[in-house]
């Protein structure tokens, strides 16, 4: 039987998530970059996809046009921010295109995301990594017997640079402990604390954010009860893990009917 290959486009191709992913892809026989994107305003244009992630040429040269991707990629794979996945998975509806999302931070527009799913093969993880994905299943798990009885405390860290607050992989942890307390996230979610707050409020999940030097994600979902707690923590110490979960996903999406998907289905925990 003859291997499936696939062919993956990059968004933000020059950006950190875009060069690891374009390294691991080289050290594989099951897909290849096919095209590789960046903003207009880019000073990579040009440029070699493979010679930028410091490896050897792969003769895809990054441009700002998403027209590029068509009858050349299978797959996109968008680690961007969200107004540019916004435009990109309008253009993946017009051209019948499947979709990786990794980027996060949508807030309100993430109905315009999802709803497009209807028209599109679509994976839509806060996080791709797949020792993340696990954790989601665990914490599932822990937050099935004591979410009600203990206090759920969500603490997440990442490098200066990131822009969003509090991570997509907390909330997304956050909204399974609050659907095992039979909540919905928005109406018992406490965002940092400051002053006099008094006591705390026993439905609530508490989040604290760090934003500091190069850290690449931490994630702790805190179960603290009478006498006892739990910690459940993930640590991610370098990109590969994230870009590995991601090319996992566009593989698995190659040749799927249109519909919206997260790495518990990659993985078969769903």
């Amino acid at each position: 039987m003859k291997q499936k290959f696939t062919r993956i486009g990059l968004l933000g191709a020059a950006g950190k998530m875009g060069r690891e992913i374009t390294r691991q892809i080289s050290n594989r026989e099951d897909c290849v970059v096919g095209v590789a994107i960046e903003r207009k305003d880019s000073p990579f244009l040009g440029l070699d996809s493979g010679e930028l992630a410091g490896i050897h040429p792969n003769g895809c040269c990054l441009t700002d046009s998403l027209d590029a991707f068509t009858g050349k990629v299978d797959v996109l794979i968008d680690f961007s921010i969200p107004e540019s996945t916004l435009k990109t998975v309008r253009f993946c509806c017009d051209n019948k295109m499947p979709i990786v999302i990794g980027t996060t931070g949508f807030g309100d527009k993430l109905s315009a995301v999802t709803n497009s799913s209807s028209l599109i093969p679509m994976v839509l993880a806060p996080n791709m990594s797949i020792g993340v994905n696990l954790s989601f299943k665990v914490v599932e798990l822990a937050a099935e017997i004591l979410a009600d009885q203990f206090d759920v405390e969500i603490i997440e860290a990442h490098h200066r640079e990131k822009i969003d607050a509090p991570s997509g992989t907390a909330l997304r942890l956050g909204e399974i402990v609050a659907k095992k307390k039979g909540a919905d996230l928005k109406n018992i979610a406490v965002f940092g604390r400051e002053g006099r707050t008094g006591p705390r409020k026993k439905e609530t999940i508490g989040f604290e954010t760090v934003r500091a030097g190069d850290i690449v994600g931490d994630h702790t979902v805190l179960f603290a009860g009478k006498g006892e707690r739990i910690e459940i923590t993930h640590r991610a110490s370098d990109r590969s893990a994230f870009a590995t979960g991601a090319i996992v996903a566009a593989i698995w999406l190659d040749g799927k009917q249109p519909g919206l998907f997260d790495m518990q289905d990659v993985l078969g925990l769903a």
